[in-house]
């Protein structure tokens, strides 16, 4: 090969490859990768009538659902999506969700929120919209993600004495300071309750159905593991041993009513 013939060889190889290449990436990306562009469409169709453009939570809906109870009125409000601060997640306290998390909760809804099932858009908007969530808050950008949590269920979650050594742990814990002792949501401390934005909030009452997140006892058990961010309920990760965290699943499974 002689020299002009190498030369050419190597304009080639440094020119058109790299274009060639980013060209291969964005045909990939647009086909089978998520599009933070494609997800704000996506949002803009079915999530800023709540969550609002910016998604601070501020959209025309502004309180999606106001309750009375025993002469209080508390309201609920969208989440605003600007903090990063998620509830519901398979990640320890203080961290961001898992890419699962936030596709269980805009595919699946959370019951008794005013979050609707988005199970008829199609997944690809699904993935997109979540790209796009994460330009909504500057944590996404400066933390790293945590590991995700496995629930393995033990088979005696259920029995009777792990149901009898969760009442223990549930008195000990002091959750009847919230939950009360029939687990109803009527403990001393369940009317001062405020989540991290100073709006009221009540315990959940366990005798009266589908837990937010699911009452399965892998969702149970992932509540007291992880917490609920950005409301009252802690993380008992550091606090309880596993086995001590599933018997308080088996005790609060009881006062649901699942098992005797």
């Amino acid at each position: 090969m002689d020299g002009f013939s190498k030369f050419l060889k190597i304009v080639l190889l440094v020119l058109v490859f790299p274009i060639l290449s980013l060209t291969l990436l964005n045909v990939t990306g647009e086909v089978y990768g998520a599009d933070a562009d494609s997800g704000k469409k996506v949002y803009q169709k079915y999530c800023v009538i709540c969550h609002g453009a910016k998604g601070d939570g501020k959209g025309l809906m502004d309180v999606i659902h106001r309750n009375e109870k025993s002469g209080l009125i508390w309201s609920i409000y969208p989440r605003d999506l600007t903090v990063g601060t998620f509830k519901f997640r398979t990640t320890a306290t203080g961290c961001l969700p898992d890419d699962s998390d936030l596709m269980k909760i805009i595919k699946e809804g959370i019951p008794r929120s005013g979050m609707p099932s988005h199970e008829d858009v199609s997944k690809k908007e699904r993935e997109d919209v979540i790209e796009f969530l994460k330009t909504l808050s500057p944590r996404w950008e400066e933390e790293d993600l945590c590991d995700v949590i496995i629930a393995k269920k033990p088979s005696w979650v259920g029995s009777a004495d792990s149901v009898m050594k969760g009442e223990k742990v549930y008195k000990d814990m002091k959750c009847w300071e919230c939950h009360g002792n029939e687990g109803k949501g009527d403990g001393s401390k369940a009317n001062d309750l405020k989540d991290d934005w100073g709006d009221k909030i009540l315990p959940f009452n366990f005798t009266t159905g589908t837990l937010k997140r699911g009452s399965s006892p892998e969702n149970v058990y992932l509540t007291f593991t992880t917490g609920l961010d950005g409301t009252g309920m802690p993380s008992y990760e550091d606090s309880l041993k596993e086995d001590d965290r599933w018997h308080l699943v088996s005790y609060t499974l009881k006062l649901m009513g699942k098992v005797k």
